[in-house]
């Protein structure tokens, strides 16, 4: 016995009356009726001749044209279907399909390319004279304000600084919708990079770790009693940045609480001069009424006797990580990371002076004032210091 399905006269004759009397079109019958457009095709071929149609005249020559028009129709959707097979039209948003019946309205009919497509001719119409809808321009005001953003940060804020950005200027936006625009738009925070391996080196002083990893204390200026501030320099070549006129060496001095640089310096040489200068600003802004806890690495800098006898001098206290352990200073090496990847190796320095220039600019410009942290619940560090200074002043 054949496999294929059987259809009774009865059932065919009804099914090319959906197509001639009806006006729906073959493509949608044969979906519905649950056979094949080829078979739709033959039956209308048999049994719509089969069936003559009454006129008011009785007029053969009418029939005749008539017939001719049904077959016309008939090629036409054939004719449609053929072209837009490649992508598959019914299948796609309307949007897509308005857009096939403007490219090929010269073709065929508009009507006709409607009723193929499963589209109402009024719709159409309606999308001509507003193709865009509402939905469409709130995606691109939206996609326009993350691409500012973005360029603002320097191209290195991800999806979720950038949502925090959104909010602050009333525009209501969730998290995932910014990640799928900034994805489609190939907006992307800027990557980490591996870090070289660092050398040993043979120690002088060795101070106790004292910090010992305690990065989050609850206040400015006070852990166990003291001021809890990091310092760090560039203290390999892979770390040191790179000018046509030489090396230009930075070391800065980060504060727990907030995550702000309040110390930095840059000199042409890595003396202990860089770091003592670094710590002497910090001293300047600060104005440190208590001990200090300075946490370091094992650098010969840090471990040199004048910066001890500046620490001891200033009632600074010292703590260092431990030997070639960079997650017990990691708020500095974060720190510089972010230097590196954001700034860093986006440029080429002609001299000394325009890297200065610029290292400046993203510290004080941009990092202390601008940046969002994550420590700081995406809030820059000014304004998180500002933030607990007004609720401590409220207590």
């Amino acid at each position: 016995m054949s496999s294929s399905k059987r259809y009774p006269e009865e059932f065919k004759i009804e099914a090319v009356k959906q197509v001639t009397e009806k006006g729906h079109s073959v493509a949608e019958v044969a979906a519905r009726l649950g056979t094949t457009t080829h078979s739709l095709y033959a039956w209308i071929k048999r049994y719509d001749l089969q069936q003559p149609k009454t006129t008011e005249s009785g007029d053969p020559l009418a029939e005749l044209a008539k017939l001719k028009k049904e077959l016309q129709r008939v090629t036409e959707e054939r004719d449609i279907l053929k072209e837009s097979t490649a992508f598959t039209p019914l299948r796609k948003p309307v949007q897509v399909r308005y857009a096939f019946i403007q490219d090929n309205q010269r073709i065929w009919p508009i009507r006709r390319l409607c009723s193929t497509l499963d589209v109402h001719h009024s719709g159409y119409y309606a999308w001509l004279k507003q193709p865009i809808s509402k939905t469409a321009k709130k995606r691109q005001q939206l996609s326009g304000l993350i691409k500012q953003f973005w360029l603002e940060s320097g191209g290195v804020y991800g999806y979720r600084k950038i949502h925090c950005d959104l909010k602050d200027i009333g525009e209501g936006c969730g998290i995932n919708r910014v990640h799928r625009l900034m994805k489609a738009d190939g907006l992307k925070s800027q990557r980490g990079y591996r870090k070289p391996r660092a050398y040993a080196g043979i120690p002088n002083i060795i101070a106790t770790n004292t910090l010992d990893r305690q990065f989050n204390p609850t206040q400015p200026n006070h852990l166990r009693n003291s001021v809890s501030q990091v310092t760090d320099m560039r203290s390999t070549a892979s770390q040191d940045i790179r000018t046509h006129e030489g090396w230009l060496y930075l070391a800065v001095v980060i504060d727990l609480f907030s995550r702000l640089v309040v110390g930095w310096s840059m000199k042409s040489r890595m003396t202990t001069d860089l770091v003592l200068d670094a710590l002497l600003m910090a001293l300047w802004r600060r104005k440190p009424k208590r001990k200090v806890l300075i946490h370091s690495d094992q650098g010969s800098q840090y471990t040199s006797h004048e910066w001890q006898a500046f620490l001891k001098h200033h009632n600074l206290e010292s703590s260092m990580s431990r030997r070639g352990n960079c997650h017990d200073n990691a708020v500095a090496e974060s720190f510089f990371q972010l230097l590196k990847r954001e700034r860093i190796k986006k440029k080429i320095y002609v001299s000394r002076s325009d890297a200065r220039a610029d290292i400046f600019e993203y510290i004080e410009m941009f990092y202390n004032s601008k940046r969002r942290h994550g420590s700081n619940g995406q809030r820059s560090p000014l304004d998180y210091e500002r933030t607990h200074q007004k609720m401590v002043m409220c207590v």
